[in-house]
């Protein structure tokens, strides 16, 4: 079974309290739990924040979607995901997603699932040394065995923060993949950190859910597109 732990907490140091901010009136975070809930391979999610007072808002708000939430260590996040992955056990493979990304695209996820097993692989994700992908749709998939080894063994304070360096950094152990695709759209930039982030999203947002709750990323790209034209 896949469980999908989203991380997220209020204290960005770039944009503080952005997984809490409206978008279309909702949380954003809400937006990004909506979206998620649309893969056809994610079994369960759970939200993993901190045990800081400036998380309770969030923790209270996932909490009432019905979502299970884990508070652990604002640092550590490697430590966080322990926790929050023992509240599944019967999860087999994690999917690492992070919360500043509303337009995450569920069929990317399910690719990432799907070439991950395929692959036989300990860890896999959409975000090679060479990118294709926007910036937002990043997905991470690793067996349970391999996160637990981390959070075991890692003791680089990068490793405990970053949650999955000490497997990718490890090959020689870990069996890698990456996925792909072609044209190339790392140009795009579509997560969140910083005001200007924030009102693209609400535009989007504005724009293609009445019409589509469900929209794609290709009709991001191409709202994105149309609007570069009208602008020129």
């Amino acid at each position: 079974m896949n469980l999908a732990i989203l991380q997220a907490r209020m204290t960005s140091s770039r944009l503080p309290g952005k997984v809490m901010a409206s978008v279309l009136g909702e949380p954003m975070i809400g937006r990004q739990l909506e979206r998620l809930g649309r893969s056809a391979r994610i079994g369960r999610i759970v939200v993993a924040t901190s045990t800081d007072a400036s998380d309770d808002p969030l923790a209270a708000y996932v909490e009432g979607l019905g979502h299970l939430v884990f508070r652990g260590s604002l640092a550590d996040v490697l430590d966080r995901f322990a926790g929050a992955m023992a509240l599944v056990p019967e999860a087999d493979t994690v999917v690492r997603l992070t919360a500043d990304c509303p337009l995450t695209d569920p069929q990317v996820i399910d690719a990432t699932i799907d070439h991950f097993r395929a692959a036989g692989a300990d860890y896999a994700s959409n975000t090679p040394a060479v990118r294709t992908y926007p910036h937002g749709l990043d997905t991470e998939v690793m067996t349970r065995a391999a996160l637990e080894a981390a959070c075991r063994e890692a003791a680089d304070p990068y490793e405990r923060e970053h949650v999955t360096p000490f497997i990718y950094r490890r090959p020689d152990r870990f069996r890698l993949a990456y996925l792909s695709q072609s044209p190339s759209r790392a140009h795009l930039r579509w997560t969140v950190d910083f005001p200007e982030d924030l009102a693209f999203v609400r535009d989007v947002y504005e724009r293609l859910y009445p019409l589509n709750p469900a929209f794609t990323s290709a009709d991001v790209e191409a709202l994105e597109h149309n609007s570069s034209g009208a602008a020129a």
